[in-house]
């Protein structure tokens, strides 16, 4: 299994708690992901979860959240050497903003068949050295699809 600069281990410890993020997501009744953003140290810088319902706003997705208190707690944009993980592939908005933001990588669950990145051939961002941006799949994808099928099939026995 390929695995981030903290291993295979730490890569699911990290994505169990983007796991958790995806939780309090799925109980505020929005899509459930998840995100973690992890310094080079190890350590986990922030934390988000999709919030696209409560706010109003496409923009707020677990990643770009996520992205948005990293930067404030580095009190730089750039945040670089940091890893994101999210529970679901990345959006093309949301991939930009990681690739924007520098950081080396990021590792995720479930691929995302419908509006998943790597739908979007438009992503090379030459000027961001797209040779040493890392990108890690399926990490823990089984629980992270199970939560998803669980939100949407609640969602279809509402009738939504």
């Amino acid at each position: 299994m390929k695995a981030s600069i903290f291993g295979p281990k730490k890569d699911i410890y990290f994505m169990r708690q983007a796991l958790k993020q995806a939780q309090k997501a799925f109980a505020s009744d929005e899509v459930p992901i998840g995100a973690v953003i992890v310094d080079k140290k190890g350590k986990i810088i922030a934390r988000g979860y999709n919030q696209v319902e409560k706010k109003h706003a496409q923009t707020a997705h677990a990643e770009m959240l996520a992205i948005t208190k990293a930067g404030k707690k580095l009190q730089d944009w750039r945040l670089e050497d940091c890893w994101i993980y999210v529970t679901l592939e990345p959006c093309a908005m949301c991939m930009v903003l990681i690739r924007l933001s520098r950081m080396k990588g990021v590792v995720f669950g479930a691929n995302s068949p419908l509006i998943g990145y790597h739908l979007d051939k438009m992503l090379q961002l030459p000027v961001y050295k797209k040779d040493t941006f890392i990108t890690v799949k399926g990490v823990l994808s089984d629980e992270a699809v199970t939560l998803l099928k669980r939100f949407f099939k609640k969602k279809r026995e509402k009738g939504e």
